[in-house]
């Protein structure tokens, strides 16, 4: 005869049900972030639908200018009385640039109400046909608009005006799962500009189609960094602990900065030499990489004493550190300015495995960012000649 459960043997909750609500709660967050990813890929597309039909019938006035105007104005008030906020004249606006930014594109939408359930079909709106695409020499644009990817992320992305940059932050935003606070300082700080330094025309397309893929070392360094986020001053009374203390207290934001694949090992590692004791700043681990990143922090200019000083903790690294599956330690020496030519006198070029960048307090201009790739490049075409 079974043996009856008591009272509390029936209500106690047993591994079972434990694991069962477990199940279930991963079955409910995945449908909330399905749902949340559609509701977000369906509105960009009926953005950019909306502002196709806005350029279609603005096309047929023949004062465009003010005819637009008043296209725009109306719509967004009988948008306006049908759905309430959202639809302003500045946001119907938005839509029309939208539009116009991604013209090029063909995005596909399914249609669950009045036709075949999951019935996938490209959008052609009744006001007329879609343009014909014409692509960028040298680009392969995307069909679409990724789905992880909201309608702030294309705002974002719409204020910045090169095509190329406007490629390579949008797959970037994907890629690293940028949110819409990530993405806008990233374009604030002109990330696409401080990675075209290492970079040939190829590798400038390369960057838009693909984003940044990390296959040599050179591929994970930019100059310079922008460090504007550690809140601190542009002061000759800066030291090195203060700036290592801010860096280690905003480690997620240092993470975003140096790119995808780095992960935090050590700060003040200690590397002992016959009693000597050398304190390596902050070490990382390059996952891509597969290899350690030394970083050492200097709030002055450099000097050929800090690379001897990098020389020495990369092969410390190397020698008793490192691991068989790891390749060649890689050195970053990060200051408030450098010159190039004692860097490219010390350390050897055909096996560059140290590196020094410039860093920012303050986000630095698109002017200075030019100032320094023209000069980079004119070093480069002087050495080539």
């Amino acid at each position: 005869m079974a043996k009856s459960l008591t009272k509390k043997e029936r209500t106690s909750p047993t591994v079972n049900d434990t694991a069962l609500f477990d199940r279930v709660i991963t079955i409910l967050d995945e449908a909330r972030t399905h749902i949340s990813r559609t509701v977000n890929s369906a509105m960009v597309i009926a953005y950019w639908l909306i502002g196709h039909e806005i350029v279609v019938e603005e096309q047929k006035g023949e004062e465009r200018a003010e005819y637009g105007k008043r296209i725009i104005a109306d719509l967004s008030k009988k948008l306006t009385g049908q759905y309430g906020k959202g639809f302003s004249t500045s946001n119907v606006w938005l839509f029309r640039q939208f539009y116009q930014t991604y013209a090029n594109r063909s995005p596909e939408i399914i249609y669950p109400v009045g036709r075949e359930s999951g019935q996938r079909q490209k959008l052609y709106p009744t006001g007329g046909e879609l343009p014909e695409k014409r692509h960028p020499a040298g680009s392969e644009l995307t069909q679409g608009f990724h789905p992880d990817l909201s309608w702030s992320h294309y705002r974002a992305l719409m204020r910045e005006e090169g095509e190329e940059a406007r490629l390579f932050y949008e797959k970037e935003a994907v890629r690293s799962g940028w949110n819409k606070r990530q993405l806008e300082r990233q374009i604030n700080s002109f990330l696409f500009e401080r990675l075209l330094k290492s970079r040939d025309k190829d590798g400038v397309l390369q960057l838009a189609n693909e984003g940044l893929t990390v296959q040599r070392p050179i591929d994970a360094i930019k100059d310079p960094y922008a460090l504007e986020f550690l809140g601190l001053p542009e002061s000759h009374r800066l030291v090195e602990s203060d700036l290592e203390t801010a860096l280690t207290s905003h480690m997620q934001d240092f993470l975003l900065e140096l790119g995808a694949g780095f992960a935090f090992v050590a700060r003040q590692k200690r590397l002992t030499l016959d009693g000597d004791h050398f304190y390596a700043d902050l070490v990382f681990y390059h996952i891509r990489l597969k290899c350690y990143v030394v970083i050492d922090l200097k709030v002055d200019k450099l000097t050929h004493g800090d690379l001897g000083q990098m020389q020495i903790y990369v092969h410390y690294f190397d020698r008793e550190v490192r691991g068989p599956e790891d390749n060649p330690t890689l050195g970053l020496i990060l200051c408030t300015d450098k010159n190039d030519s004692v860097v490219e006198y010390v350390l050897d070029k055909e096996q560059q495995t140290i590196f020094a960048s410039r860093y920012k307090l303050e986000l630095p201009s698109k002017e200075d960012l030019q100032k320094l790739l023209q000069e980079w490049r004119a070093e480069t075409e002087g050495d080539q000649s």
